[in-house]
C-alpha cells in the first residue's frame, strides 16, 4: 500500500513555504514561473508527493499548485494531499461545501490523502461535534478521496485516545526532528511511537524545524561540516527519513537551490550511519544550550493577530539576537514592524496562543522582545 499511497521516495514538496513575489505594497504573491520550474524538475527526478491546505499562504497555495501542477501534468504521475481545516468550517453543513471549493482550487477530482487538520486536545470536540470523521469516510467511499486520516500537534496521550476512539484513521502527519525528538514541549518521539503501536504510516512535517535546522549557529555547524557529506538541511531531513514506519518527509521548499539540495540527498536515500548520529546528538547538545523561541513559522498566529503583529518573524529576529548578537537583527526588527504592530502592541487577547502548534507562550514571549529591541521594560 505505502508505494501506491505516497509514491517511490521518501521526499514530498510541502506547498506552505512558496517563492513570493512582492507587489509594490500589495500583498506578496506566489513566483509561480519558478514554483512552475520547481515542480518540473520535483517530477524529473522521480518524486511525486506534494502537501497543501486552505488557509496555507492566505489560500494561494492551493491555486498555485492547479498553476504549476495539475493543469500541467497528468493526474496520474503525482500524490496530493490536502487537509480540512478546523477554522474554515463551523458546523457539518459547511464540510461538503468547503471540501468541493478545495477540489476546485486544486483543480482536481480526488485528493490522494485527505487530514483532519491540526488535530489538538483544544478542536477535538469542534471535529467530532461536526462529525467531521463521519464526513471523510463517506468521501473516501464516494471516491473523493482515497486515503483519510490527520494531521496531530499534542502529546502522546492524547494521540492514544484519538487512534482509539478513530481506528479508521489510515495515516497520521506529525511534526518529527531530531531537535524536537526528546522536546518536552513537543514529544516527538513519544509522538511517533503511538503511530508505531497503533500501526499507522507517519508523514513528518517540520524535520527542518521551520528552517531553523538549516542555519545552525557556527558551533553547532562546524559538528556537520566535518562530515563533508551533506548540508546541514540535508542530515535534518535523512534523520526523520531513517525511522522505521515513516514514509514520507514533508520540505517547504522555497527556491530551485533548496529542492536540488534535497532531491541530492533523497534520490537514494540511505539512512544516517552511526558517525552522523553522533554528530547530531552533539547539535543537540549545542542547540539546547541556546535559550531561543522554538518557533516553527507555521505563521497559524498572524492571520487572527488585531494589531497584525508579524509575531514568528520577531520571534526569529530574538532568536538570531541570542545567537549572533549582531546589528541584523535590530534592523530585521525594523523591517519587521514597518506597516505591522510591534511586540509592544499586543494587547494579550490570546488568539495566537491558542491556535499554536507548538502550545509557545506567545503574550510573555513578545514582552521579552519589547524588553529587547524596543527597551520596553517588563511589568
Amino acid at each position: 500500500m505505502n508505494q501506491s499511497l505516497f509514491g517511490p521516495k521518501k521526499l514530498g514538496f510541502g506547498m506552505m513555504r512558496l517563492p513570493m513575489c512582492k507587489n509594490d505594497g500589495a500583498p506578496d504573491t506566489v513566483d509561480t514561473d519558478q514554483v512552475c520550474r520547481m515542480v518540473d524538475r520535483f517530477l524529473e527526478r522521480g518524486f511525486c508527493y506534494f502537501d497543501t491546505a486552505h488557509g496555507y499562504l492566505d489560500g494561494q497555495s492551493e491555486t498555485a499548485l492547479r498553476t504549476c501542477l495539475t493543469s500541467r501534468h497528468p493526474r496520474h504521475t503525482y500524490r496530493l494531499t490536502n487537509k480540512l481545516s478546523g477554522g474554515f468550517f463551523k458546523t457539518e453543513a459547511d464540510i461538503r461545501p468547503l471540501f468541493e471549493s478545495q477540489l476546485a482550487a486544486c483543480g482536481v477530482e480526488y485528493f490522494d490523502i485527505y487530514l483532519l487538520h491540526s488535530i489538538t486536545a483544544d478542536n477535538y470536540d469542534h471535529f467530532c461535534s461536526c462529525n467531521a470523521f463521519a464526513r471523510l469516510q463517506q468521501l473516501k467511499a464516494e471516491g473523493r478521496i482515497r486515503h483519510i486520516g490527520f494531521s496531530f500537534h499534542d502529546k502522546p496521550d492524547f494521540l492514544t485516545r484519538v487512534l482509539t476512539e478513530h481506528p479508521e484513521m489510515e495515516v497520521v502527519q506529525i511534526q518529527f526532528n531530531y531537535a524536537d525528538y526528546e522536546d518536552p514541549g513537543v514529544q516527538s518521539h513519544g509522538v511517533y511511537e503511538v503511530c508505531r503501536r497503533f500501526g499507522k504510516p507517519v508523514i513528518v512535517m517540520e524535520p527542518v524545524k521551520g528552517g531553523r535546522l538549516a542555519t545552525l549557529p557556527a558551533e553547532a555547524a562546524a559538528e556537520l561540516d566535518r562530515l563533508q557529506g551533506g548540508s546541514a538541511a540535508s542530515y535534518a531531513i535523512r534523520f526523520a527519513a531513517s525511522f522505521e514506519g515513516i514514509e514520507m518527509v514533508l520540505s517547504g521548499m522555497s527556491d530551485l537551490a533548496q529542492m536540488e539540495d534535497n532531491l541530492n540527498h533523497m534520490q537514494a536515500f540511505t539512512p544516517l550511519n552511526g558517525a552522523e548520529k553522533a554528530a547530531i546528538a552533539r547539535v543537540c547538545s549545542i542547540l539546547k544550550r541556546q535559550d531561543t523561541i522554538p518557533c516553527t513559522n507555521c505563521r497559524y498566529c498572524v492571520a487572527g493577530c488585531p494589531r497584525q503583529i508579524q509575531i514568528p518573524d520577531l520571534f526569529a529576529c530574538l532568536n538570531a539576537k541570542k545567537q549572533y548578537e549582531d546589528w541584523n537583527s535590530d534592523f530585521y526588527y525594523e523591517v519587521n514592524t514597518n506597516g505591522h504592530g510591534k511586540a509592544s502592541d499586543c494587547i494579550a487577547c490570546g488568539q495566537c496562543e491558542a491556535v499554536c502548534p507548538q502550545h509557545l507562550k506567545i503574550r510573555g514571549l513578545l514582552k521579552q522582545v519589547s524588553e529587547v529591541f524596543e527597551q520596553v521594560p517588563s511589568q
